[in-house]
């Protein structure tokens, strides 16, 4: 299974240090269409995001979790941290789930 990671260029350039591929990304149209050539392509079995790159393309991070089987979109604290708003897994399954509180 390939590894892809749409992040900064530090994240990239750490990951490629492992021998996964990527692209920096630095505005939101280009985070949304690397992340749309990257599911298009169906190379990546995992896509690694980070914080800010997901907040940049909710949308579609969202759509991918939730509608699709593949790729597994996996979400990553960038250099600056975790996001704020940043949702726990336990919110994530319940809104998976339609469940409301």
């Amino acid at each position: 299974m390939e590894y892809f990671v749409i992040a900064d260029e530090d994240t990239v350039l750490g990951f490629r240090y492992a021998g996964v591929e990527g692209q920096a990304v630095s505005t939101p149209g280009q985070a949304r269409e690397v992340l749309s050539k990257q599911v298009a392509a169906g190379r990546a079995g995992i896509l690694i995001i980070t914080d800010q790159v997901a907040s940049a393309a909710r949308d579609q991070v969202n759509q991918l979790r939730f509608e699709s089987r593949a790729p597994l979109v996996v979400q990553i604290p960038g250099p600056e941290g975790p996001a704020p708003d940043r949702p726990d897994l336990l919110a994530l399954i319940r809104e998976a789930m339609g469940i409301k509180f």
